[in-house]
């Protein structure tokens, strides 16, 4: 692999301004969405919109600073991971590859699955035919917090917020769009207390995951950190949420894990196995 190939990055860098949609505005959003009131006051108004297939929306400023940092939950974007933490594993990515760690790459909990679709992208890019990309994610949200074993995650909504809930057709649609589905994606779908315990995986360089809250956090690392390579990278997408901080500090003390954390942004870390 030469990582100098210049074609290559211009492609990659092109594939990560694209999946997190900086290179155009963000979309309008529909109006009042966040105001139960206004949308009941203005109810005449936004059913004369509907019946003529109109939409009423209102403008969305964000700043290019929040894009890079993925503070958003954007409108068109395939990842909501930002930018700085796409450059993050495409590093590890290429550091995998460079040193010869063994092992395939896995995300679990994909959104729109534009993490992966980079994952699968850069291994074409440089003809590695030997790895898989792991798509796994229930594709129907969160699950509701199972308070009575896990305290940590009493009082979670994640469950009910439907934008996280992006079904596998889509996710299918989008590794499409790219020209990147096929048989070296792999999906799991389920809940992740079903799924990774019997997932057809050997070994794992990259363990990408983002799961919120503590439960699904613990999922993860009990059932794939084992099978992650020496010297391989555990990146975890939302270490500034308590309950996914909590359940990695759990887990690293529970096994000795000792290895440095390092911040990728105000929500990113990642360490090497």
């Amino acid at each position: 692999m030469n990582s100098n190939d210049k074609a290559v990055q211009l492609y990659l860098d092109l594939l990560k301004k694209t999946l997190a949609f900086t290179l155009w505005p963000e979309p309008s959003a529909p109006a009042f969405q966040d105001s139960p009131i206004m949308r009941t006051l203005l109810t005449g108004i936004v059913n004369m919109f509907s019946r003529r297939e109109l939409q009423l929306v209102e403008r969305v400023d964000v700043s290019g600073e929040e894009r890079a940092d993925g503070r958003i939950w954007p409108g068109y974007a395939e990842t909501m991971i930002g930018l700085k933490r796409l450059d993050n594993l495409q590093s590890c990515l290429e550091t995998v590859l460079n040193e010869r760690i063994e092992g395939d790459c896995i995300e679990t909990g994909v959104w729109r699955g534009g993490a992966c679709i980079f994952m699968r992208a850069l291994l074409k890019a440089y003809g590695i035919e030997d790895r898989r990309v792991f798509v796994a994610d229930s594709f129907a949200g969160l699950p509701r917090p199972n308070e009575k074993k896990y305290a940590a995650d009493r009082g979670d909504r994640h469950y009910t917020r439907s934008f996280l809930a992006v079904s596998r057709d889509t996710v299918a649609r989008n590794f499409e769009k790219y020209g990147l589905l096929d048989d070296k994606v792999v999906f799991l779908e389920g809940w992740f207390k079903d799924t990774l315990p019997a997932a057809p995986i050997d070994k794992l360089a990259i363990l990408r995951f983002d799961g919120d809250m503590y439960e699904s956090t613990m999922d993860v690392l009990e059932n794939l950190y084992p099978k992650l390579s020496p010297d391989g990278f555990c990146i975890i997408d939302d270490f500034a949420l308590p309950n996914c901080k909590l359940a990695v500090h759990d887990f690293r003390k529970k096994y000795g894990i000792t290895s440095e954390i390092v911040e990728i942004d105000w929500t990113g870390v990642y360490w090497r196995k």
